[in-house]
């Protein structure tokens, strides 16, 4: 879950992209960066942490150029080494870089392929730059000095042929324009819109449509399946599809969890999806709980708010907030380290007891992952005086890892991993556990956009839509995602670090 932004226009693009970037602080909380072009000449500026953090007064000044990318990143494999902020960027052929949101399951044989057979090397741990590299020997096969959209397509074509996974990804070929493309599948969103100006028009790609709102542009279009968008440096816009057999299959996660809900995604309303998520709720808890003893619904903020309301209108319960955040405290969901974790949920919520004191509580959650939270803000409703707590999950339990580009847990590190509802709910010490249905949650999202073929719900149900994830692959990811190979890892780094200052 990263955020990737890219603007082609007639002016400075260096505020912009700042500004893009930050309203995607979101999707990424680990590392930002920008790179510009002005003319011939490339401008970097990236490092790890938040946005604000990253940047300042003399880098800004420092990214010169009317057209530049930017990234916000989170690690999937755990790492938190600035060598892996993006932009990555290669200067032969013709000087390209690039942003990616995604994960490529295939990135280790292609890793060893560019090695011994495209005499190329791969400087980091990154797919990122594997799938930058891939791009880039596909243009350079073309062996030419300048290269036109044709030329773009047929590599993109090449890239769809070669990796496999989840892509959403900005290139910029220096001195000419951006290149947006997106994996067959559509896994990982990608929008693009336009901006009039005297001058004439100027072209933008995000990962969500509500970057493209706040600096003023219109939203056109998703970056279909498969497909590439071009916008040249001189204006122009181009789009094809270059995949053989694209088939829609976005990540229902965005909807339920990751995307903004003032964002639209493959033309559904994010905030429309999480209301029906609610109703979609309250007719599970009619169906199977009818004589409910529920005296009040409280969000788990921020983003079950829109169903937890939704889910309270359809049952004429009270809606109440019980818990207030602290907005300086980022995403548990992606901090590294289970401790890490825990510490930060008692700094991030804090219970008003009035709302709770001698009530039968339902609280209303986006999902359960690992259920640390969930168990300790269980545990801050009691605390409260809540006489019962029940728990809502607007989606369904997460029984299995995320493999294209949500740093998700391990398996054994999955609450819902080989656990009943039933022994969920005393896992995490709820009275009474709801689960939203696969097929109910499918059908709220979908409603939006009946075009949309199919879903990833590989999290839900294991069902891999690339078809190439097996029990290897997966028993892999878990030898890099267990919380204690990550903490070991970063034991080694400091130890190294302060091995060098003592040679030093």
């Amino acid at each position: 879950m990263c955020g990737i932004i890219g603007i082609v226009a007639h002016s400075p693009v260096n505020q912009a992209l700042y500004d893009g970037l930050t309203v995607l602080q979101h999707r990424g909380q680990d590392a930002a960066g920008i790179m510009t072009c002005d003319r011939d000449r490339l401008y970097l500026r990236k490092d790890t942490g938040l946005v604000r953090d990253v940047f300042n007064q003399r880098h800004m000044l420092h990214l010169r150029g009317n057209m530049g990318i930017g990234h916000v990143r989170y690690p999937t494999a755990g790492c938190e080494s600035s060598a892996e902020a993006q932009p990555f960027y290669v200067n032969s052929p013709y000087g390209i870089s690039l942003a990616h949101n995604g994960n490529l399951t295939n990135a280790e044989s292609l890793r060893e392929a560019l090695f011994r057979e495209d005499q190329r090397h791969i400087n980091t741990d990154s797919d990122s730059e594997v799938l930058l590299n891939v791009f880039a020997h596909e243009l350079q096969q073309l062996g030419k000095l300048r290269v036109n959209e044709q030329d773009i397509f047929r590599a993109v074509a090449a890239v769809h042929r070669r990796c496999r996974g989840a892509y959403a990804a900005v290139a910029m070929i220096t001195g000419y324009g951006i290149v947006a493309f997106r994996d067959p599948y559509g896994i990982r969103p990608l929008v693009f819109g336009r901006r009039e100006t005297q001058e004439g028009p100027e072209y933008m790609v995000a990962s969500e449509s509500v970057a493209l709102d706040v600096l003023g542009f219109e939203l056109i279009d998703d970056v279909q399946p498969g497909e590439a968008v071009i916008l040249t440096r001189k204006g122009a816009f181009h789009r094809r599809q270059c995949a053989e057999h694209p088939v829609y299959s976005p990540c229902i996660f965005e909807h339920v969890y990751l995307a903004r809900p003032d964002s639209i995604l493959d033309k559904v309303s994010v905030y429309k999806a999480r209301l029906r998520m609610g109703e979609k709720l309250a007719e599970k808890i009619r169906r199977t709980w009818p004589e409910h003893d529920i005296d009040v619904v409280i969000p788990i903020p921020d983003t079950s708010r829109t169903a937890a309301l939704q889910l309270a209108v359809a049952l004429g319960l009270k809606y109440r907030e019980g818990f207030i955040k602290n907005r300086y405290i980022g995403r548990t969901f992606i901090m590294p380290g289970q401790q890490q974790r825990r510490k930060s949920v008692r700094q991030k919520l804090n219970a008003i007891d009035l709302e709770f004191r001698g009530k039968n509580v339902l609280l209303v959650d986006d999902s359960i992952v690992r259920g640390t939270t969930s168990r300790q803000i269980i545990q801050m409703a009691r605390d409260a005086g809540a006489r019962k707590v029940y728990f809502a999950s607007a989606a369904p339990a997460v029984r299995y890892p995320n493999v294209y580009g949500i740093d998700m847990p391990a398996r054994e590190e999955l609450i819902a991993f080989g656990r009943t509802d039933a022994e969920v709910a005393e896992a995490i010490g709820a009275d009474r556990l709801v689960y939203q249905d696969l097929e109910d949650l499918i059908e709220a999202v979908r409603y939006g956009n009946p075009r949309i073929e199919r879903f990833d719900t590989s999290v839900f149900n294991g069902e891999y839509v690339t078809g190439d994830v097996d029990e290897t692959y997966l028993d892999r990811l878990q030898a890099q995602r267990n919380d204690a190979v990550r903490q070991a890892r970063r034991e080694a780094e400091v130890e190294e670090v302060i091995e060098l200052h003592n040679t030093a």
